[in-house]
């Protein structure tokens, strides 16, 4: 009896340490098959009926899809970088000669009415120029054609540059532009964190009534600064915070206001592109913060 006992154990023993050494070899063969496809090296080594085989089949024809859709999406990327500089080539020297036209038509002596329609004329063509460049550089920025650059820098000269751009604007409509520059150092590229600044501040004068206040502000923290543009406009609706980001959108409540929607979408992508990102904290009748974390 003791006999059949130890056989039995000694049959169990064998079974367990050969299932445990066929489970190490298949971990290790499926260990390899991969390390193969992600270094881009993997071929089919079994052409049976094993399970082996059917594995590194399904894995081969996903490989090669994989590597098909890659192909087709750079082919894809390269046919929108020709687009947008064809239309970027081909829209500015009109867009730069109506504008020249309205300018010297405005300068004449017009019939009562006119001086009206030329102006009205103008800003639409200026219009027209400020959507073309916003759709250029953001296509420019999704697309790779530029790439966003971020390099150890100071803030304040990026800031300032931003409040100056934004001066004239903020004065025309009578709005007090406040600044309190911040001594410090992050990792971003200026030029384009500018243009992503810009934007925010930009939005926030042109939503801002006549006499009211914009400020620029910025706060460390241990992996990121804040920086602030705070406006005491009508403020944002919860219900439409997370889609003023999107592309093109704009708030029936805001439809009268000059503006094509993708001044924040825009300095969205930019903030990511650099390992930022934007916050919004507004409320109806209490104004809008707009926050820009750039990584430190």
């Amino acid at each position: 009896m003791n006999y059949f006992a130890l056989l039995t154990v000694l049959a169990a023993a064998v079974i367990i340490v050969g299932d445990r050494l066929l489970l190490r070899r298949t971990m290790n063969r499926l260990d390899r098959m991969l390390n193969d496809a992600i270094a881009g090296r993997f071929t089919e080594a079994n052409f049976d009926e094993s399970r082996f085989s059917a594995v590194e089949s399904k894995l081969y024809r996903y490989l090669s899809a994989c590597s098909s859709s890659e192909a087709n999406l750079s082919e894809e990327k390269a046919r929108i970088q020709t687009m947008i500089a064809d239309i970027s080539h081909q829209t500015k020297t009109p867009i730069a000669n109506i504008l020249l036209y309205a300018g010297l038509l405005g300068e004449q002596p017009l019939p009562e009415g006119c001086p009206d329609l030329v102006a009205a004329l103008g800003a639409q063509a200026e219009k027209l120029r400020f959507l073309i460049d916003a759709l250029v550089k953001s296509g420019r920025l999704e697309t790779g054609v530029i790439a966003v650059q971020p390099r150890r820098a100071a803030l304040a000269p990026m800031m300032q540059a931003a409040a100056i751009q934004i001066q004239a604007a903020a004065e025309n409509k009578g709005i007090a532009l406040s600044y309190l520059p911040l001594e410090q150092t992050a990792r971003f590229d200026p030029k384009w964190t500018q243009e992503a600044l810009f934007n925010l501040l930009d939005n926030a004068v042109k939503y801002t009534p006549a006499g009211g206040r914009v400020s620029l502000s910025a706060t460390p923290y241990e992996l990121f600064c804040r920086i602030d543009v705070t406006d005491d406009g009508p403020g944002i609706p919860e219900v439409e915070q997370a889609q003023v980001f999107e592309r093109f959108y704009r708030s029936p409540s805001v439809r009268d206001e000059q503006g094509v929607g993708l001044g924040l979408y825009l300095a969205r992508e930019i903030a990511a592109a650099q390992g930022g990102y934007i916050k919004l904290a507004s409320k109806p009748g209490s104004g809008s913060t707009f926050s820009l974390f750039v990584p430190i």
